[in-house]
């Protein structure tokens, strides 16, 4: 339902609140990165506690990875609902260097994310990919790395009280 159209909203200086006076729109974005470890499949990296909207997520390598040909993917896993990827695999991430950065292309769901060996990369989610309550979580296909990696994630919640950590 749009902004604004329970008969209950009201509009206020150009930001909507529902019937509860909790404000639903004009919210600001939030950001969070994760702790800084190797990458294992079915990792969790961020949690939701409600209903978000993810406008970038990005890995960057901290720590060299060695010649294992670890590729990677992103899964939610929502508290009620299945289990979906929201990324393709990434091509390898053998021998990637300190400062390489992989970035989530959101435009499809099977699209892989962009490797950036130079740690310079566009923001891609433009669209935005729908989080609901529940975990991010990594899927690495072939081996674990080496390197260790971070998660940053620019996100903004679409209900009251939604955080990520």
């Amino acid at each position: 339902m749009p902004f604004g159209t329970d008969p209950l909203d009201i509009y206020h200086n150009g930001v909507w609140y529902n019937h509860a006076g909790v404000q639903i729109s004009g919210v600001d974005d939030s950001n969070i990165v994760s702790a800084t470890a190797v990458m294992v499949n079915g990792d969790t990296i961020f949690t939701s506690t409600g209903d978000v909207t993810i406008h970038d997520l990005v890995s960057v390598c901290v720590t060299a990875n060695n010649a294992t040909a670890s590729t990677l993917q992103y899964r939610i896993v929502p508290t009620v609902g299945t289990s979906t990827t929201i990324s393709g695999a990434t091509t390898t991430l053998a021998s990637v260097a300190a400062g390489t950065i992989v970035t989530l292309a959101g435009d499809a769901l099977a699209t892989a994310p962009i490797i950036s060996p130079n740690g310079v990369g566009l923001s891609q989610a433009a669209r935005g990919i729908f989080f609901p309550a529940g975990t991010l979580r990594l899927v690495i296909g072939v081996g674990s790395t080496t390197g260790t990696w971070k998660h940053y994630l620019r996100y903004t919640p679409l209900q009251a009280g939604a955080t990520v950590s």
